[in-house]
């Protein structure tokens, strides 16, 4: 058996396959709505309403923003 530290790279690998795939298809989604119509996939309604979450807090929804795009941009 494998030590701790072996197991977390795993499923942090698995963990970053993860997503990886997500934020493909979300630009798969994007790319569809933009060539047959928004609404097709509610990919640009969900995106839309995540941008409105960030601006409709003033000040501490920049703060938000911000660390979110720090955590996002450190990978």
């Amino acid at each position: 058996m494998g030590s701790l530290k072996d197991t977390f790279s795993t499923v942090s690998g698995w963990f970053g396959d993860f997503v990886s795939l997500g934020l493909s298809l979300a630009m798969v989604f994007l790319v569809v709505d933009a060539l047959f119509g928004v609404g097709t996939t509610g990919i640009v309604d969900n995106v839309a309403d995540l941008v409105g979450a960030f601006t409709d807090n003033g000040i501490t929804g920049l703060v938000a923003f911000v660390v979110f795009m720090s955590i996002w941009g450190s990978n």
